[in-house]
């Protein structure tokens, strides 16, 4: 297996860089009516960033599940965000790892989401609301990933709206990427390419590993 020429640069583990941040709601962290939070936010803490903080933590126990987070964040055409993207957000987020957000994860994941709508809606060329091949793979290689088309192709089959219950809605609007998936689709290159960097000891593009070695690469990946 090789990365050299479709290796990348491992620009994906915070919020990348430059994104768009100003861009406003619609493609992600689209929360519902701000409630009555139980106390005072933190001090120095964003008082509406507060308020949306304590309209999902319905259950009013002071963090988020992953359950509330997906309820609360929507795509640009409204679809709840995957099941698997959240998780994803969440093992990055819950620094404690006490399977819930903090207010204080709460506010680097709304960074994040934020910073990623920007992304999203840069390569969004034709305002569809998803990402298609090709703008997938100008994506990629903007960050430094160079795939084979047969690997942007894979992609696609994996993280569009054919691969998950969106089907009806699919069948009819066509293939795509929706915000959700693209968020996890560019975290996953980015994991796997790291996770083959680290076993090519001698950066020459090719790895020799026994079953063990690959199951336990493949099982850790998002």
């Amino acid at each position: 297996m090789a990365y050299n020429q479709y290796g990348g640069r491992g620009g994906y583990g915070g919020p990348p860089p430059g994104g768009r941040g100003g861009y406003g709601g619609g493609y992600g962290g689209g929360y519902g009516a701000p409630g009555g939070p139980p106390s005072g936010p933190p001090p120095g803490a964003d008082p509406q960033l507060w308020q949306w903080f304590a309209a999902v933590d319905a259950d009013r126990s002071g963090s988020i599940s992953p359950s509330e987070l997906q309820q609360a964040l929507v795509n640009g055409d409204w679809s709840p965000f995957d099941l698997d993207t959240v998780k994803l957000l969440m093992t990055i987020f819950d620094t404690d790892r006490s399977g819930t957000v903090t207010f204080n994860e709460f506010s680097g994941l709304w960074k994040y989401i934020k910073d990623w709508q920007g992304v999203f809606r840069h390569f969004d060329a034709d305002r569809s609301g998803s990402i298609d091949g090709r703008e997938l793979n100008q994506a990629l290689t903007q960050f430094g990933f160079n795939l084979s088309p047969h690997l942007i192709t894979l992609l696609e089959r994996k993280y569009g709206l054919m691969a998950g219950p969106r089907d009806v809605k699919a069948s009819i609007e066509g293939t795509g990427i929706t915000f959700d998936r693209f968020v996890r689709c560019c975290v996953v290159i980015k994991q796997l390419t790291e996770s083959f960097q680290r076993l090519d000891t001698n950066r020459s593009g090719w790895v020799q590993m026994n079953y063990e070695t690959f199951m336990q690469t493949i099982l850790a990946s998002p």
